[in-house]
């Protein structure tokens, strides 16, 4: 399955402080994982939109059934504006369900790192997932 690269919806200052996100999910059955990649696109279009997003890209693995979620936003509560918003409150909602595994990791980084790549994403989330 291709990946939704990087996009960068609205250029962070030069010299600011970026708050980034990864996450990886890993829904229980082949259908929770269809039903979350049909949704994913509207979502990103979402992020693309929302007030101090970044940046944004979408690692899909559907037959995996594994995904991970890459963003960078203004500030921490930039993110937690979007995740209260629609559509992407009822899809988590409704994701919830169909999950296996869900770990998030966050950290800041200067605006000149972006866009970050995934070897750092995912190198952060098997640190978060192990406890490191």
């Amino acid at each position: 399955m291709p990946d939704i690269p990087w996009s960068t919806p609205t250029p962070a200052a030069p010299g600011a402080e970026v708050h980034v996100m990864a996450s990886r999910f890993e829904t229980a059955t082949l259908t929770g994982a269809v039903r979350f990649f049909l949704k994913a696109p509207g979502i990103i279009r979402q992020m693309r939109r929302a007030p101090g997003a970044h940046g944004v890209a979408l690692r899909a693995r559907v037959l995996r059934r594994t995904f991970l979620t890459l963003s960078a936003w203004e500030d921490r509560d930039a993110l937690y504006r979007f995740a209260r918003s629609e559509p992407h409150r009822s899809s988590s909602r409704a994701a919830a369900a169909h999950m296996r595994e869900s770990v998030f990791t966050h950290w800041t980084v200067p605006a000149g790192e972006l866009p970050i790549g995934w070897a750092e994403a995912e190198r952060r989330l098997a640190e978060q997932k192990t406890g490191r």
